[in-house]
Parts: C-alpha cells; structure tokens; sequence
C-alpha cells in the first residue's frame, strides 16, 4: 500500500537536497525510496522564469486554472451571443 505524502513535506525533502543533503542520506533518515526522492525534486525543485522561481507543479496548478478560465470564457461568449440575439 503506497502512503500518502502531504506536499509540504514533499517540498521539505527537496529543500533539504537543494541545501546539499544527498538523496542517499534523505532515503535512509527518512525511510523513502530514491526513485521517490528523484521524482519530487523534479516536481518541485525551483526553478528561475524571468525574475519568479515556480516548481513543475506551480506550473502545473496555474496550467489547470487556465484551462478552466478558457472553458469559463467559451461559455460566456456563447451565453453572450445568445442574448445579443433576443
């Protein structure tokens, strides 16, 4: 049974390989795998656009907001178009 990690914690773990901690130590202190350790430092490493540092799932997060804004404004614009034609 895989367990659930919160992702504060997550980003704990990857704070503390950017600080200079070996995933081979954070696997041992903390009882986690490397491939586990490999993949949230991909996830949520920082990383440096322009002058803001934001981790794969920032990016992530604000891609699915987008999408959900665009659908929200598809269905404005055909409500509008409606309307305009009462």
């Amino acid at each position: 049974m895989s367990q659930k990690y919160t992702k504060e914690f997550k980003e704990t773990i990857v704070s503390l390989y950017e600080t200079g901690k070996s995933v081979t130590d954070l696997s041992r202190e903390y009882g986690l795998a490397n491939q586990i350790i490999y993949k949230w430092i991909k996830v949520y490493s920082k990383k440096q656009l322009d002058t803001e540092e934001v981790s794969l799932h920032d990016l992530q997060e604000i891609r699915k907001e987008m999408a959900k804004i665009r659908e929200e404004n598809e269905i404005l614009k055909k409500a509008l178009g409606i309307f305009a034609k009462k």
